[in-house]
């Protein structure tokens, strides 16, 4: 497909750590850390970017996130900064991987190779997002915050449920503000049937079901990175196919 080779960067390149290994934050990171990381992504890339149209839906939730810990929405203050934070990292390590000619996890390629693709709409670049930080970085963040807060999943549960919530609330504004309005938008228009595939409330399930399930594996590493080498792949097919190019 030679018409897409200039949307896609060379795959002939360094891979990144197993995604099954927790990503180590700067010394002494906070979630005002990443809030600023991602407030310069959203200034330095063109607002088409697919990344950039990604990055300001999550900026959007970090901030919430933010504002809903410091006035006490959240009961175990620590344990929701804790997952925001290594959540947050995920995003951004495969944001770096990408600008040092990495390759991120298969997850995140989808974006970072169609993200200037003129035949991909921003509702899709936005939703392509969701699906990979949500249907694997998550998953990977709960274990990572477990790790450090000596927990169990069970003991996140409330965290993952309110940030879940505030998730699935997001997503509804993404759509409204996204989509196409009513005379574009017809029952046959492809990316009415496309995005009609993918549900944020089913992903999430599922990852909560994944991460019990590596948090249980966590002394069978082998299988352990077998499990997430395949949630990380089947993650990113989702992703391809949510990026499918449109006609206009």
């Amino acid at each position: 497909m030679p018409q897409l080779e200039q949307f896609i960067p060379p795959l002939d390149t360094v891979l990144v750590p197993p995604a099954d290994r927790a990503v180590d934050p700067a010394p002494d990171a906070t979630v005002h850390d990443v809030i600023a990381r991602m407030r310069a992504l959203d200034a330095a890339l063109p607002a088409a970017d697919g990344i950039a149209v990604f990055n300001r839906v999550y900026l959007a939730v970090t901030e919430e996130v933010d504002r809903r810990i410091d006035t006490g929405r959240f009961p175990d203050a620590r344990a929701a900064r804790t997952l925001d934070l290594r959540f947050a990292e995920r995003y951004l390590a495969a944001v770096d991987a990408a600008e040092a000619d990495r390759r991120p996890p298969a997850c995140w390629r989808p974006l970072f190779q169609m993200r200037r693709h003129p035949g991909v709409r921003p509702l899709q670049f936005a939703l392509a997002g969701i699906n990979a930080h949500i249907g694997h970085d998550l998953a990977l963040a709960v274990v990572d915050a477990c790790r450090d807060l000596g927990c169990e999943p069970a003991d996140l549960a409330d965290e993952y449920e309110r940030v879940g919530d505030l998730l699935v609330a997001l997503e509804e504004r993404v759509r409204e503000e996204l989509m196409p309005g009513p005379d574009l938008l017809q029952i046959a228009d492809p990316l009415t049937h496309l995005l009609g595939s993918w549900s944020l409330e089913r992903a999430r399930d599922a990852t909560w079901t994944a991460a019990r399930a590596l948090w249980a594996l966590r002394r069978l590493p082998d299988v352990a990175e077998e499990f997430t080498e395949r949630l990380d792949t089947a993650v990113g097919f989702a992703g391809r196919m949510l990026l499918t190019p449109l006609r206009d």
